[in-house]
């Protein structure tokens, strides 16, 4: 087989890798790549429309990637909503992600949605533009100000973010408990990138977040 054809058919398996991605950021880099490849082997063979037609796409994918940077720390983007844990949109949400969750959070294993509910104190769900994007469940702890966190689940299409940070930020919900303390959950134990990105460090054998005292 030519080099030439061995290139438009990896361009074009690479294209359809990239519509089958659920993670928002991963489907933008790996279809700005297939196209890029597409723009050489259409050009080898001078297909101009084609060319065009994925150079024209390569600029879409950079123009949504730089937007997705941009925005993935902006709180005027994501919400951290305060919510009953019996409200039934948190109960639906746990639901249809249950298999998910127990995926990433073993030590929750086993354990039905409502039960995982009605074991926490608190719930915050992270949203942006009207959509789910994340849940945050935690407890009240044994010493007063603390909050130990039960979940804390990011929904695939954005689990190359951190929507998590817009609960435990300063700013954030907690402030309205006074919260002073977060510890992190067994299952986040895993995470230790993520755990350094929104602000947790080892103490004592446990994660923990300190928040500034609120006035």
């Amino acid at each position: 087989m030519p080099w030439l054809e061995i290139i438009g058919w990896a361009g074009s398996a690479l294209l359809v890798l990239s519509l089958v991605q659920t993670r928002l950021m991963r489907l933008r880099v790996l279809n700005s790549v297939a196209c890029a490849v597409l723009i050489g082997y259409n050009a080898a063979l001078a297909v101009w429309p084609m060319v065009a037609m994925n150079v024209v796409l390569v600029g879409i994918n950079l123009w949504a990637i730089a937007r997705l940077l941009r925005e993935r720390h902006d709180a005027r983007v994501y919400d951290a909503v305060p919510i009953g844990t019996d409200e039934p949109v948190l109960h639906h949400l746990l639901a249809r992600h249950a298999a998910d969750i127990a995926r990433f959070n073993p030590d929750l294993a086993g354990q039905e949605p409502a039960d995982l509910a009605a074991g926490a104190d608190h719930a915050f769900l992270v949203t942006t533009s009207d959509q789910a994007v994340g849940v945050v469940l935690t407890r009240d702890g044994a010493a007063p100000g603390e909050q130990q966190v039960v979940l804390d689940y990011v929904l695939p299409a954005f689990r190359d973010f951190t929507p998590g940070e817009f609960v435990f930020r300063a700013d954030g919900p907690f402030r309205e408990l006074g919260t002073r303390t977060v510890v992190a959950s067994p299952g986040m134990a895993a995470s230790e990138r993520y755990l350094r990105a929104v602000g947790f460090a080892e103490r004592d054998g446990r994660r923990v977040l300190d928040l500034p005292a609120t006035g």
